[in-house]
C-alpha cells in the first residue's frame, strides 16, 4: 500500500505518515515545501516505526510543484491507495488588511492544488483509492485573523464534492475531514501567544470533556478512507467532540 501525504513534515500530515508509515508498515510519500529540518525528522520518525518514507520537496500551490509532485509518486508506485491532502499556507490578518497576493499563494496551497493534484495522480488512482482533505472548522464560521485558511478550506470542501462525483466512476473516493483546534505548528502560527489560551479554552468547553488529538483526526481520516465506507462520497466529518454542535 502506497499513500501520499501533501504537508506531511508537520501537524496533522506528520501524524497521518507516521500512522501508515509506521504504524501499518506502508510506503508513505511526504511532500513538503519549505521546512528541511522538520522534513527529516518526519522520514526519521517513520523510519524509526519500521516504515518506509519517500521524501519529495515541491510547493504544490504551483504548477511547476505540482507537476514535480505527481512525477515523484508516479515513479514510486503505480498504485496509490490514499492521497492526504494536509498542505496549508498559514498566512495571519483580517479581510481587510490582509495582502491579497499573499491570500491567493494561500487559496492554492490550500484549495485549488487539489485539482491539478488529482489530474495528474489520477493513472494511479485504482478502485478502492480515497481522497482526504483535511479541512477545519474556520471552513464553515468566523474565525479571527483565519481568512487566507477559513475561506479557502471552504473551497477545497466544495472541490471535494465535485471530485467526488467525477472520481466515483473510477472506483475512488473523496471526503473532507474537517478538525477543531488542535495544537499543530499551523495553529500556533495562526494564533501566536493567544494559541494555547485558545487551545486550553476548547478543551474546557469541549462536550465531550477534553481537547482534539491527533489520534482523534488520524482515526477519522482511516474511517473515511477504509472498505466499509466504500459509499461515502463527498462528505464532510466534523472531528472536534462536539463543540461546534
Amino acid at each position: 500500500m502506497t499513500i501520499l501525504v501533501t504537508g506531511g513534515s508537520s501537524g496533522i500530515g506528520r501524524a497521518v505518515a507516521e500512522h501508515w508509515g509506521g504504524r501499518l508498515g506502508h510506503d508513505v510519500v511526504i511532500n513538503y515545501h519549505a521546512n528541511d529540518s522538520a522534513a527529516r525528522e518526519a522520514v526519521e520518525s517513520v523510519e524509526a516505526l519500521g516504515g518506509r518514507a519517500h521524501l519529495v520537496k515541491a510547493d504544490v500551490g504551483t504548477q511547476a510543484g505540482v507537476d514535480a509532485l505527481v512525477a515523484a509518486v508516479r515513479d514510486a508506485t503505480e498504485s496509490l491507495d490514499l492521497f492526504v491532502h494536509c498542505a496549508g499556507l498559514a498566512v495571519t490578518g483580517s479581510a481587510l488588511d490582509i495582502d491579497p497576493a499573499r491570500l491567493a499563494q494561500a487559496i492554492a496551497v490550500n484549495a485549488t492544488s487539489l485539482v491539478p493534484l488529482t489530474q495528474g495522480l489520477l493513472p494511479v488512482l485504482k478502485p478502492g483509492s480515497s481522497l482526504v482533505y483535511i479541512s477545519s472548522r474556520g471552513a464553515k464560521s468566523y474565525v479571527p485573523s483565519y481568512v487566507a485558511l477559513g475561506p479557502s478550506k471552504a473551497l477545497g470542501e466544495a472541490l471535494i464534492r465535485y471530485l467526488a462525483v467525477e472520481l466515483a466512476p473510477h472506483g475512488v473516493r473523496a471526503n473532507t475531514v474537517a478538525a477543531g483546534a488542535l495544537d499543530t505548528p499551523a495553529f500556533r502560527t495562526m494564533f501566536g501567544e493567544r494559541a494555547q489560551d485558545r487551545l486550553d479554552a476548547a478543551a474546557k468547553a469541549n462536550p465531550s470533556g477534553r481537547g482534539l488529538g491527533m489520534a482523534d483526526v488520524v482515526a477519522a481520516v482511516e474511517m473515511v478512507s477504509s472498505p466499509g465506507a466504500a459509499m461515502v462520497q463527498g462528505q464532510t466529518l466534523m472531528v472536534d467532540g462536539g463543540i461546534s454542535l
